[in-house]
């Protein structure tokens, strides 16, 4: 399994694929399954998740992609693959170092 830590100076450079696989490890974790059990096309809802362990997730891939995860994005994006794909797509938009959140 890879594990997504882009240079927090540079363009973050992970694939929808690499965080994909990085969101199922995470989801299995707290959910106590092997990470085949997980379906990427499922709604993320449907999963059984708590609210505390989809804090602690989302928590982990703002550390880990150096992204600011509005809590909104997983009710627009409601599957993994979705979801993936969309945190690839425009990294900028939500990095926690942009120039806007600096102060």
């Amino acid at each position: 399994m890879r594990h997504v830590k882009p240079d927090p100076n540079s363009e973050l450079t992970a694939s929808a694929e690499e965080i994909q696989d990085w969101l199922v490890a995470q989801i299995a974790e707290q959910l106590g399954l092997d990470p085949d059990e997980i379906d990427i096309r499922s709604p993320i809802s449907e999963f059984g998740l708590e609210s505390i362990q989809a804090m602690i997730i989302v928590s982990r891939a703002e550390k880990s992609l150096g992204l600011k995860i509005p809590p909104t994005l997983v009710w627009n994006y409601p599957t993994i693959e979705l979801l993936s794909q969309r945190l690839a797509e425009q990294p900028e938009v939500l990095a926690v170092n942009s120039a806007t959140e600096e102060g």
